[in-house]
């Protein structure tokens, strides 16, 4: 029964980890589709595509109902405001210090789950939560913290506000996951609920579509399918076993993934300090799965 137990929770983390990687791929992704459109016709655009995905695939299964209406509304705008929020600040912010301040997203998960789901924090949890935070601070600054004071401030912590957002995302998607017999089902929804805030801001540039090129249509495309439709799949798959605490912290497998990719494709810079914090986020992942 334990070993059972176990093979269910590793399979959960797995999931995570998988959803992580696929996420961190996004922030170069959306950083080159901004050369193209401007943020809000690229979000608005992104689940317009992923909306059109899900609501075949509930058409092709025929499965049009809707439960969990209030709960699913709520977890749509939120979701829809952190994105806007996220894009905003990408227009200024780097695309991998964008990773790093939306994954603050642990630390809020660590403080809020135990007042909203009452999940009991144990000493191994706390631990992988400060060394990820230690991890992402490092990360973040490079142990500059005068560019706190930069130009580009109001985006960070338009991001940072991204990644709040988000932890009330993670927190109850919780119940959510554990109520619902249907994955397809609450994603469809979910992503159709998620535009209602882009709305607005998305018709004003709408005219500009019909002269988006090719790269920012596979950019558009890319985001959708596997930077929210499949690795959010993944992600429920895993949080209907594991606690949100576990899974935000897991989930810091993103950060690696974008640093990694912007470095690589995008020219920007890995310091000694952020290959400590990659290390401490390394270290947190293990303590917490």
């Amino acid at each position: 029964m334990q070993n059972h137990i176990s093979g269910i929770k590793k399979k959960a983390v797995l999931f995570t980890v998988l959803a992580g990687f696929l996420w961190g791929t996004s922030f170069p992704a959306i950083k080159i589709g901004l050369q193209y459109m401007d943020t809000y016709t690229f979000v608005f655009l992104r689940f317009l595509v992923a909306s059109l995905i899900m609501l075949s695939v509930m058409l092709l299964t025929k499965n049009l109902s809707f439960n969990k209406k209030r709960l699913l509304l709520a977890l749509g705008l939120v979701n829809g405001v952190a994105y806007l929020l996220q894009y905003i600040g990408m227009v200024y912010a780097s695309a991998s210090a964008s990773s790093l301040y939306v994954n603050l997203t642990v630390v809020w998960v660590a403080l809020l789950s135990p007042v909203v789901l009452k999940e009991r924090l144990s000493r191994r949890k706390v631990a992988s939560v400060l060394v990820s935070f230690i991890g992402v601070v490092m990360m973040t600054s490079n142990l500059d913290f005068a560019s706190l004071g930069t130009a580009t401030t109001l985006s960070d912590f338009l991001v940072i506000g991204a990644g709040f957002f988000w932890a009330i995302f993670i927190i109850y998607n919780k119940p959510l996951i554990q109520e619902s017999s249907n994955l397809t089902q609450s994603m469809t929804w979910l992503v159709i609920f998620t535009m209602l805030p882009l709305l607005p801001a998305a018709s004003v540039s709408a005219a500009s579509i019909s002269y988006l090129p090719a790269t920012a249509w596979l950019a558009i495309v890319y985001t959708a399918v596997f930077c929210w439709v499949i690795p959010y799949y993944l992600w429920l798959k895993g949080l209907k076993h594991i606690s949100p605490v576990t899974s935000a912290v897991v989930l810091l497998t993103e950060i690696i993934v974008a640093t990694v990719i912007s470095l690589l494709f995008l020219g920007e810079a890995f310091t000694v300090a952020s290959g400590i914090g990659t290390i401490l986020i390394i270290i947190a992942i293990l303590l917490a799965s």
